[in-house]
């Protein structure tokens, strides 16, 4: 008999793009902008209640405090000035989700600053140290095999491993660059077969062929790919074909 298996789907959300009212209904969870790169405290509210309905665990998608690049740009902020910004970031979000009765979930770096801390010992620290009081009773999403991923377990956060299902990778496990025209993966079917691969083999084929090692329980599909909704209704429909299911 083939063993059921349950993921987890979740989605950048309150960037903007006004799109969570459909996307919510399929998803198991969500990662809120909590105002440094986008969003403000009433989208915060607004995306919250949508998740609260949809039954969509709540997670805060910090970042480092630039919105005119939207996030996707490295900062050289001092020790101080990161930990204060994140710490400001998450002390917001906590308030608007707990006036909702909301539980906090995870916390996810966004952008330049998730990509910065792979494999950056001195900045994962920094980061981990802005988020520290949230540590008993808050995931934390990090990829397979990161710096990032690896200091956070010896510094006793929960991390849950995280994939990009939408998002081609290079041979070292990195994302394949915005600026490259192949960073996206478009087709449903692509991403489809990406998730299959990743949870059934614990590989990935990345931008080159080459199938690599790789391991996630949570897979992202972000807000801002132009047929995220068209994505997320073909998983929802196939995936159980193949005996995985979202785990709402």
């Amino acid at each position: 008999m083939i063993e059921d298996i349950y993921i987890d789907i979740n989605s950048d959300v309150g960037e903007g793009f006004n799109n969570e009212e459909a996307l919510m209904p399929l998803l198991s969870s969500c990662n809120i902008a909590c105002g440094a790169h986008a969003g403000d405290n009433q989208t915060i509210t607004r995306v919250a209640k949508l998740a609260k309905i949809n039954n969509v665990k709540v997670g805060a998608h910090p970042s480092y405090p630039d919105r005119i690049n939207f996030g996707r740009k490295s900062l050289n902020l001092t020790s101080n000035e990161l930990i204060s910004s994140v710490k400001e970031q998450m002390e917001t979000f906590s308030s608007l989700i707990k006036e909702q009765n909301i539980k906090l979930h995870h916390i996810k770096p966004h952008g330049a600053l998730y990509n910065d801390m792979l494999n950056n010992v001195g900045l994962t620290t920094i980061f981990l140290k802005a988020i520290e009081s949230y540590k008993e009773n808050v995931y934390l999403f990090a990829p397979y095999g990161s710096v990032f991923a690896n200091v956070a377990h010896k510094n006793k956060f929960s991390v849950i491993l995280e994939a990009f299902a939408d998002r081609n990778y290079n041979d070292d496990l990195s994302l394949v660059s915005r600026k490259d025209a192949k960073a996206l993966i478009n087709k449903p079917s692509l991403v489809l077969k990406h998730i299959i691969s990743i949870v059934k083999e614990k590989r990935i084929e990345t931008y080159k062929g080459v199938k690599v090692p790789i391991e996630a329980k949570t897979f992202c599909i972000h807000s801002d790919t132009p047929n995220a909704l068209e994505i997320l209704v073909y998983l929802t429909d196939q995936l159980p074909n193949n005996n995985i299911y979202i785990n709402k």
